[in-house]
C-alpha cells in the first residue's frame, strides 16, 4: 500500500516579526514495515532547510526565516509504502513476563520505562489504574489490548476540551479529550507494569467503513509497546485499534515533548495563531526519478490550540 501525505502549517502573526527559526519532525520513519520513498519541505518565505537525526532516529529539520515576516508557511509533502504487516498472535505465554524483563534490563530502553514529562504519575492516574485493576496478569499482548479497549470506552473523544500543553489530569478530571491525551496516559499507566512504552507522531488513513474517532484532517498520536518475539507495536487507544497499515509513524519518542510536528522561537511582539490541514490518500505508485510529488486535493486548513507563548509554536495532535 502506497500513500501520499501532505502536512500544510500556516502560523500567521498580528504584527512583522523580524526572524522565526522553526524545527519539524514531519518525514515519516523508514522502519519495520514503513519506508518514506520521497519527501519534500518547503517553506514560505523561502528558506535553506538543514536536517539531523535525533536520539531516536527521528529525522529533524530545521530553518531559519531572517526577514521581516507576518505569515510563515510550511508544506511537507510524503511518498510512504508499507509491506504486509506480519499476522500477530492472539496472545503471548505467561513466560512473556520473564522475557520482557530481561528485555527491560537493557539501558537503552530506561527511557521508556521512567516517567517523562507528560506521562507521569497522579493521584488521578492512580484512581484510573486501580478501576482498570492493572496489575501483571495473563500476558503483556493480552494485557495491552484490554487496556486499549477499556481506554477508549472510558474517555470520550472531544477536540479543544485539552492544549498542548495540558498535563494528564485535565482529561482524567474530565474524562475526555483527543489522542495525544489517551496517548500519555496509556504509556503512564503501562510503564510502571515494567513495558517499555514510547509516544508515536504520525498520520491515520480514515476509510469511512472504520468509524474513526479522530480527526480526518489532523495529525494522529498512539502507543508503541516493546514485546518479546514480536518487537515494538503499536496500540491505538483513541480508536481501540492496533496500529498496522493505516497508521503511518513520523517520529518517537518518551511523550509529546519530544515529537511536536513544529516547534520554534520568533522575536517581535505579535500574536501568533495557527492552522494545520493534514491529508492522507492512497496512491496506485510511486514514480521515481522527479522531485514532483504525485498531486493530492489541498486540504481545508483546521485551527488547533497554540502554546500560549510568544517563543514556543506547537501543534496539538487529535
Amino acid at each position: 500500500m502506497y500513500y501520499s501525505i501532505l502536512h500544510k502549517t500556516r502560523f500567521r502573526y498580528s504584527a512583522p516579526i523580524s526572524e522565526s527559526f522553526t524545527e519539524t519532525r514531519m518525514r515519516p520513519l523508514s522502519e519495520g514495515m514503513q519506508r518514506c520513498l520521497k519527501f519534500k519541505l518547503s517553506t514560505t518565505p523561502a528558506a535553506t532547510v538543514s536536517s539531523y537525526q535525533d536520539c531516536y532516529g527521528n529525522t529533524v529539520h530545521n530553518f531559519d526565516i531572517p526577514g521581516q515576516h507576518r505569515q510563515l508557511t510550511v508544506t511537507a509533502e510524503a511518498i510512504v509504502v508499507f509491506t504486509d504487516p506480519p499476522k500477530l498472535p492472539r496472545s503471548l505465554g505467561q513466560e512473556a513476563w520473564n522475557l520482557l524483563d530481561d528485555m527491560a534490563a537493557e539501558e537503552e530502553l530506561w527511557d521508556f520505562l521512567a516517567p517523562s514529562q507528560f506521562a507521569r504519575s497522579s493521584p488521578l492516574l492512580n484512581a484510573l489504574a486501580s478501576q482498570l485493576d492493572l496489575r501483571r496478569r495473563g500476558d503483556p499482548l493480552s494485557l495491552l489490548h484490554e487496556i486499549t479497549g477499556r481506554m477508549y470506552r472510558t474517555f470520550a473523544y472531544a477536540p479543544q476540551t485539552t492544549r498542548v500543553d495540558s498535563p494528564i489530569d485535565d482529561a482524567l478530571a474530565r474524562r475526555k479529550g483527543v489522542c495525544q491525551d489517551f496517548a500519555h496516559i496509556m504509556i503512564a499507566l503501562v510503564r510502571p507494569l515494567g513495558i517499555p512504552c514510547r509516544y508515536v507522531s504520525g498520520y491515520l488513513y480514515h476509510r469511512a467503513e472504520d468509524h474513526d474517532r479522530s480527526e480526518r484532517d489532523a495529525s494522529h498520536a498512539w502507543v508503541e509497546a516493546l514485546l518479546p518475539g514480536l518487537g515494538w507495536i503499536g496500540f491505538d487507544p483513541t480508536n481501540n485499534l492496533i496500529a498496522r497499515d493505516r497508521h503511518i509513524r513520523a517520529a518517537v519518542g518518551r511523550d509529546y515533548a519530544d515529537v511536536p510536528p513544529t516547534k520554534g522561537v520568533f522575536r517581535g511582539r505579535a500574536e501568533n495563531t495557527l492552522e494545520v490541514g493534514v491529508k492522507v490518500m492512497p496512491t496506485e505508485a510511486f514514480i521515481p526519478d522527479t522531485d514532483l510529488l504525485p498531486a493530492v486535493p489541498a486540504p481545508t486548513p483546521a485551527e488547533v490550540d497554540l502554546e500560549a507563548t510568544q517563543q514556543v509554536q506547537q501543534q496539538q495532535q487529535q
